[in-house]
């Protein structure tokens, strides 16, 4: 798979369909598509379901796939509240439940990182593997990663989680905004295209959307004192944990393995924060290989 391989959409709905399930008052959407035991894909921000468009193909040769858009993202439903990570894996793991299937594969980026890890903390029963992709999470990554500075890639958290001026400042220029995060953060910015950032600002540019999303950073102080009970107790299932060269680069793996007892990782060279779309090729190649690992 090439890194900056065009998405065909045409190609794709031929695999993939799209569908909605109610689950705990809200409407979650998601993408499906392939056979074989299931792996939930959970994206970040200022993402959807999309950023998972180049990896998911091939995943599907293999496994069932589900990409989601978690609740305030995509085309799901934008409640008021209900961003604390908790509460977003709960959802996840009704609609596991709602759709019959009893262990998944999860792999998550950036938020969908933070949920990914709240989820097999809450339900360890329900999780064969985890991976997790170029994220600071908060209450489990070191509080150094939060402190602003001339390299801080966080800094946004800060800003994100004031009340009301984000989305103030941001309405109308939703475009402006997002397109700042993808050609700053990558390594390769041309692996995302206008096209691309034109599906973006079309979910981020729908009421209430650019809310929802702060609402995750607005809901980080809940995390870091929901992670902290989980940091009593490792993860037990295995962790695979990729940072981009760009970005987390070898914090990612840091950061898994004080919370889970059986981590592995790497970090990802020529490649900025947005794995899934800058290293589509590595991402898969990893993945298979290690969800390969499971003795039937």
């Amino acid at each position: 798979m090439n890194n900056t391989a065009s998405f065909d959409a045409t190609s794709f709905s031929k695999t993939f369909t799209h569908h909605t399930a109610n689950i705990n008052g809200i409407r979650l959407h998601y993408v499906t598509g392939g056979q074989g035991e299931p792996i939930i894909l959970l994206p970040g921000w200022p993402q959807t379901w999309y950023a998972w468009r180049k990896v998911m193909p091939t995943l599907a040769q293999h496994y069932t796939v589900i990409a989601l858009d978690m609740r305030g993202l995509g085309d799901s439903d934008k409640p008021k509240s209900g961003y604390d990570t908790r509460t977003v894996a709960a959802d996840i793991y009704s609609l596991v439940g709602e759709l019959g299937l009893k262990r998944i594969f999860l792999v998550g980026h950036d938020l969908g990182s933070w949920v990914a890890y709240a989820y097999a903390a809450a339900y360890p029963h329900s999780v064969r593997r985890l991976v997790v992709l170029d994220a600071a999470i908060p209450g489990v990554t070191p509080e150094q990663a939060f402190e602003l500075s001339r390299e801080s890639k966080t800094w946004q958290f800060f800003f994100h989680a004031l009340p009301d001026l984000p989305e103030e400042l941001t309405a109308g220029r939703e475009r402006l905004y997002i397109s700042w995060f993808f050609r700053t953060k990558s390594a390769n910015p041309e692996s995302i295209s206008e096209t691309d950032i034109d599906e973006y600002v079309r979910c981020y540019s729908a009421p209430g959307a650019m809310r929802s999303g702060f609402e995750y950073y607005r809901a980080a102080f809940d995390d870091i004192t929901q992670n902290k009970e989980y940091m009593k107790t490792k993860l037990k299932m295995p962790v695979l944990a990729l940072g981009g060269e760009k970005a987390t680069n070898i914090k990612m793996l840091h950061t898994m393995q004080a919370a889970a007892s059986d981590v592995c990782g790497s970090v990802v060279t020529d490649c900025g924060h947005y794995i899934p779309e800058e290293r589509p090729d590595y991402l898969v190649e990893q993945i298979l290989s290690f969800f390969g690992e499971e003795k039937p």
